[in-house]
């Protein structure tokens, strides 16, 4: 709605800004008054006109945006469980919006205003003498000199001279014959509407002139214009103030009408100049038009998103952008907007419809949770009822097996609209003999029965669709199958084949190819880009920059270009960009085409690029405010691609993110503050002694600062265990467990911590004794560094489970995978006394020498 207002004041100002620099001095006043009219119309009525047409003659590019690249120590997102499904839930409608409110007030209080009014002037016209003239009532104003019409009454002042009556009266008359009360009455409903915007005044003011140039130029003809300048410069004006009616003594409009009296008729060659609403309207078509397109071109990036993210991902992105929709105020018809789809029609949801599903059923779950809280009337039967709900849910791939059921079939059949027809069969292009014999029964109803309209065949597989409306033309045998997109299960939903690399391009399905190119680009991008650039740029917290660039028949890189708050990031950017390799391109129906990339780059800064071990103190770092800063961050960003830095709202969000990111980045200045002053006292022992004053003073410094550091770390674990524990979690980190679990080859050494030293150097043995060394060469992975990320849980039996891997290549995930899943079984480990789940993490870490080092 607010953006609806925005271009409808755009519009305004176009029409305007026209009007003024080409028509306003012309002396085709009933074409301006027409002009007016019609361009205050469309700017209301545009906004809502979208031609598919025009949509066409756009760039038919296809846009493939890359997952986000993460420089810097990323900060772990925590993702909850929790699935539910919105049957039976009840939400109270949100709180309308401030800005609604004051919108609404103001439309209210204009509404009073024009009310009164209209009374005034009935107070007028039922308070003074009055007499009939034709169709016309004149209106005598008692001790007045003003003069004034409102449709078909006149009122004139018993003031005004006897010798310029007449004039004024055939003035007025011509305002009451065209009808320009009707036109002050439309702006006039404007104004209480879009109270708020100033150019709904100014049309209101030059409408009015118009009126009284029409008025004027009709009038003189029948008085002569000495005796009209007469009339007008003479008087002692006793002006009304209300803002519908024609008043005939305006002091601001007397020059400007004497003036237009003298002017010469303007040429009829200069009629050409209204021909310039025509590109005008039409510009503006293109953008109303070719809006829907650039929203659709983001779903289906969307799309793509959406198939690197598990299930349980997808549902967690989908139920913060419903929070943050609440957060925003946003309505409750807008939040429901945002899973707007027809399922009713399809037999088979998308993943991503069915998954949004599921998230909205959890917004809903939660916001009610949270009101029966708030009111103190929640009970064990809401929660029970929450619990049941998630257990009932299916996850996509049961939801899919489960719609091949035959349960499944009658039930989307009897679901019918009225005067629908509907039918399930296993595959359209092949019915078996029992389906066959059922379609053609169907199309006979359709033919014969008026109360049946349309018929929609739908096949388990949820890749086409048959809708047949036509009763009149429709054979068993002739009807057409409409290949529609109901299940988006490839990752590029219009490129036959996105641009890949050699290593990717053996992978057998598109998803691994994708995700391996995604990988590469991803890992190219950390690896090049220059990271020191923030000492330099003196940069602080989380840096985003937007890069797009070209992929073209040749597979090289073309037309790059790059978006962020400092030239010298969006420089940077171009050249890590730049410097990827020669990929093999994307095609289309058999030939190479160029496609189009969008890769966001977020650069996270959490101090001086060059110290070692940050991640080691992010431990400490308040996850809530980084929740936030994520938060504003996000919203700051949303808001930049349309605007710029300078708006009033991204400035007061970068404050905000600015104090929050002091805090976050406080421990951070600690340990470099406590490095530097380690480095300083150690410059000074090299020529000095520990009982020198400057070391005895540092030494002081460095406990200092370095208490602080431990009882932050300290505490966070604590805090982040014993939450885990009232949680009723038994899953604790690695280095806050009391006993760790111990490798069997261990258990006979007696000190904890020489068995975690010991525990830790097995699974190294092991790992480099298992770790399938030519697997590297075999994948064509070219020399340098590889690196695979591991996390695994060892359960309360001692038993390894949960095992993940994210590396450059799905080949070495897999081998990383085989290998932990071969450690023995642990002594489980122990925190209070209680076995516990434990989770590690372990990077590998390997050299590849290429074939030309081997040689040397």
């Amino acid at each position: 709605m607010l953006y609806t207002i925005i271009q409808i004041i755009s519009f305004q100002a176009l029409f305007l800004l026209v009007y003024d620099l080409f028509l306003k001095k012309e002396t085709f006043f009933n074409h301006n008054r027409v002009y007016l009219l019609v361009t205050s119309i469309l700017s209301l009525v545009l906004p809502f006109i979208k031609f598919p047409e025009l949509r066409k003659m756009t760039s038919n590019d296809v846009v493939i945006q890359l997952p986000e690249v993460f420089i810097g120590p990323k900060i772990p997102t925590e993702y909850e469980v929790l699935v539910a499904e919105q049957t039976g839930i009840v939400l109270e409608q949100p709180q309308l919006p401030i800005w609604k409110t004051i919108v609404l007030t103001g439309i209210v209080i204009a509404a009073l205003i024009f009310l009164f009014k209209i009374a005034k002037l009935y107070w007028l016209k039922y308070h003074n003498p009055k007499r009939w003239y034709k169709d016309v009532l004149i209106v005598r104003l008692l001790r007045s000199s003003a003069a004034f019409s409102f449709f078909n009454t006149i009122f004139l002042g018993e003031q005004i001279p006897e010798s310029d009556k007449a004039t004024i009266f055939k003035h007025e008359l011509v305002h009451v014959k065209e009808l320009h009360t009707l036109d002050l009455l439309f702006f006039e409903m404007l104004r209480i509407i879009l109270w708020f915007n100033p150019l709904v005044y100014i049309y209101q003011m030059r409408i009015k002139e118009l009126h009284e140039f029409i008025a004027d130029a009709k009038a003189v003809k029948q008085h002569g214009k000495t005796q009209y300048y007469k009339s007008l410069l003479n008087q002692v004006f006793d002006v009304n103030t209300i803002s519908f009616t024609n008043t005939f003594f305006k002091t601001s409009l007397i020059k400007k009408r004497i003036t237009m009296l003298q002017k010469s008729k303007s040429k009829q060659l200069h009629l050409i100049k209204y021909t310039l609403l025509i590109p005008l309207v039409f510009g503006m078509l293109i953008y109303t038009s070719t809006e829907v397109r650039a929203q659709e071109k983001t779903e289906t990036i969307e799309e793509g998103i959406s198939q690197e993210l598990t299930d349980e991902e997808l549902i967690e992105k989908y139920y913060q952008e419903f929070l943050q929709m609440d957060k925003d105020e946003s309505e409750y018809r807008e939040i429901i907007n945002k899973i707007s789809v027809d399922y009713n029609d399809k037999y088979i949801e998308s993943r991503e419809d069915y998954l949004k599903l599921i998230a909205f059923g959890r917004y809903l779950m939660q916001t009610t949770i949270e009101s029966k809280s708030e009111n103190g009337n929640l009970t064990q039967n809401d929660v029970d009822r929450m619990e049941d709900m998630k257990a009932k849910t299916k996850s996509y791939t049961e939801f899919r097996e489960w719609k091949k059921t035959q349960e499944a079939k009658d039930l989307w059949e009897a679901s019918a609209k009225y005067g629908e027809l509907r039918l399930v069969v296993n595959d359209i292009a092949n019915k078996t003999k029992s389906e066959q014999k059922r379609f053609d029964a169907l199309i006979e109803q359709l033919n014969f029965d008026p109360d049946f309209h349309k018929l929609i065949v739908c096949d388990t597989k949820g890749g086409s669709r048959l809708e047949l409306s036509d009763p009149q033309n429709i054979t068993s045998t002739s009807a057409e199958i409409i290949e529609v997109e109901e299940n988006v299960e490839v990752p590029f939903a219009i490129i036959d084949e996105a641009p890949t690399t050699i290593e990717c391009q053996g992978l057998k399905t598109s998803e691994e190819r994708k995700r391996c190119m995604s990988t590469f680009v991803s890992t190219h991008v950390n690896k090049n880009f220059n990271k020191d650039i923030a000492d330099s740029l003196n940069l602080k917290g989380r840096q985003r920059i937007f890069t797009s660039f070209k992929i073209d028949e040749n597979g090289d890189i073309s037309y790059v270009s790059a978006r962020a708050a400092h030239p010298a990031l969006e420089d940077e950017a171009k050249r890590v960009i730049k410097s990827l390799p020669k990929f093999i391109p994307g095609k289309q129906k058999g030939k190479a085409v160029v496609v189009p990339y969008s890769l966001p780059i977020v650069f996270q800064i959490v101090g001086n690029a060059n110290t070692p071990n940050n991640d080691r103190f992010n431990d400490s770092l308040n996850r809530r405010n980084i929740r936030k800063l994520e938060s504003l961050i996000a919203q700051r960003d949303r808001i930049l691609q349309s605007t710029s830095e300078k708006n009033p709202v991204v400035v007061n969000l970068n404050k905000q993110i600015d104090s929050i990111d002091k805090v976050l980045v406080k421990p951070i200045k600690n340990k470099q503050k406590l490095e530097n002053l380690i480095a300083q006292r150690d410059r000074i022992l090299q020529s000095s002694s520990e009982k020198n004053p400057v070391v005895v003073n540092l030494n002081k410094q460095i406990d200092s600062i370095d208490k602080v550091l431990v009882k932050s770390i300290r505490n966070k674990q604590k805090r982040e265990v014993d939450k885990a524990i009232n949680n009723g979690s038994t899953k604790i980190p690695y280095s806050v467990i009391n006993i760790a679990p111990i490798h069997p080859n261990c258990k006979t050494i007696n000190s904890l911590e020489e068995q975690k030293k010991c525990t830790s150097t097995e699974v190294q043995k092991h790992v480099n004794r298992n770790f399938n060394m030519d697997l590297p060469e075999k994948l064509g992975l070219t020399g340098g560094k590889q690196q695979i990320y591991i996390g695994f849980t060892i359960d309360k039996e001692g038993t390894v489970k949960s095992v993940k891997s994210r590396s450059s290549h799905p080949k070495l995930d897999e081998e990383a995978k085989r290998i932990i899943n071969l450690l023995p079984q642990f002594i489980p480990g122990e925190h209070n006394g209680k076995a516990v789940d434990v989770a590690y993490s372990l990077p590998i870490t390997f050299q590849i020498v290429d074939d030309k080092k081997k040689k040397d």
